[in-house]
């Protein structure tokens, strides 16, 4: 019998190319985090005679021409293909998806051709979103938001964060974003930093450029940030809220009826009173507070000894008085001490989670990390999968 020829390198039937199919599957496009060769994004893989090896060459279409990732998706192609035996180089070959091509890709993120709905209001969703509030501003809510997104995400957690704070915006300096969402019609591909996917209105305004709108406006802008975006499958999705009681907190409750509150305040009276009214809001518009965070509890002075510059206790005057608002336990999850490493490292961009892990403070934002994530989801609303048996 006839022995079946070997095909030669490069050509149909070559299990090096089969190699490097299968070492593109393992290249995840870095926003949408699935695999290259799923998205429809390898448009071609071939061979040529190179030295004593094969160059490979892999065609890739980009979602958009000026794609701010095409040097990312370079880098981890060659990382993938460059160790298989016989390869002497790999060349990428950029391309553009088409029309067409973006369409089909919309629609497989998505799963429909329809209107865009808010995937976190639907029964069937699993993500706990966690909306953190204050009274007033500059108790650190947003400094907590980052470092509690980031804690997660380092603890193996999917997260997003959508700043809600539209006026006073500070989530894309405190996880270090620079660049706005990727464009595939009219979905956005949300960046992502430190392993968590970020949308924020400071990404799409020039720098130094105030947000004048009105009620109407922010309700929009919030149900696009939920809607619009690619968000994938979360397990938390948090919400840095503006201080008070206003637009972007009511528009909250309409669109996202499950969601929960984390009540953010430093010891001072002052400030836990008005604390207090942030989350008392939760009564009327029927969401769950599910506890308090004490921001600048303390200065641990050099003799170890603290300096409590805010006072004390109204983390947990807060928490009481919740408790007995809402007619559910309201714990303190945790105080944050006063620290000039949080403050450093906000400013750069690399929470102090990530920057010093067994400071004071990353400490208790990662025991409060933990306890939100440890709490069970809350099932009113959602189908339970269960069918009634005849008798």
């Amino acid at each position: 019998m006839p022995t079946p020829s070997t095909p030669a390198p490069g050509t149909p039937g070559d299990p090096l190319l089969d190699a490097v199919r299968g070492a593109l599957a393992g290249v995840q496009d870095p926003e949408i985090r699935r695999p290259i060769t799923e998205l429809g994004m390898v448009r071609s893989v071939h061979a040529e005679p190179a030295g004593g090896g094969v160059l490979v060459v892999v065609g890739l279409d980009l979602t958009t021409p000026g794609c701010p990732l095409k040097e990312t998706l370079t880098r981890d192609i060659t990382a993938a293909v460059a160790p298989l035996d016989g390869v002497a180089g790999v060349r990428v070959d950029l391309g553009v998806m088409s029309a067409e091509q973006r369409q089909a890709l919309r629609v497989q993120l998505r799963g429909t051709d329809a209107e865009p709905q808010i995937p976190f209001a639907q029964p069937g969703s699993l993500t706990k979103v966690i909306a953190v509030a204050s009274g007033k501003g500059g108790v650190g809510k947003s400094s907590v938001t980052a470092n509690l997104a980031v804690a997660m995400a380092a603890d193996g957690l999917r997260v997003g964060v959508v700043d809600a704070d539209i006026y006073g915006f500070s989530i894309p300096r405190m996880l270090g974003v620079d660049r706005a969402p990727t464009k595939v019609d009219d979905m956005l591909l949300p960046p992502v930093a430190h392993g968590v996917k970020v949308v924020s209105i400071g990404m799409f305004v020039p720098a130094g450029q105030p947000v004048v709108w009105r009620g109407p406006m922010l309700h929009r802008a919030l149900q696009q940030f939920l809607a619009d975006v690619f968000w994938g499958d979360l397990d938390v999705l948090l919400l840095d809220l503006p201080p008070g009681t206003g637009d972007i907190a009511i528009s909250v409750a309409q669109l996202l009826p499950g969601s929960e509150i984390v009540v953010v305040t430093t010891p001072q009276v002052a400030a836990a009173e008005v604390a207090e009214r942030a989350g008392s809001v939760a009564v009327q518009t029927r969401q769950r507070v599910v506890g308090v965070v004490e921001n600048m509890a303390w200065l641990t002075q050099p003799d170890g000894s603290r300096l409590e510059l805010f006072g004390s206790g109204g983390g947990a005057r807060v928490a009481a008085n919740l408790s007995r608002v809402t007619g559910t336990d309201v714990p303190l999850l945790g105080q944050v001490p006063l620290d000039v490493r949080l403050r450093e490292a906000g400013d750069t961009g690399t929470p102090v989670v990530l920057t010093d892990p067994e400071s004071p403070g990353a400490q208790a934002l990662r025991t409060v990390a933990r306890a939100l994530s440890a709490r069970p989801r809350n099932l009113a609303g959602r189908p339970l999968g269960l069918s009634p048996v005849g008798r």
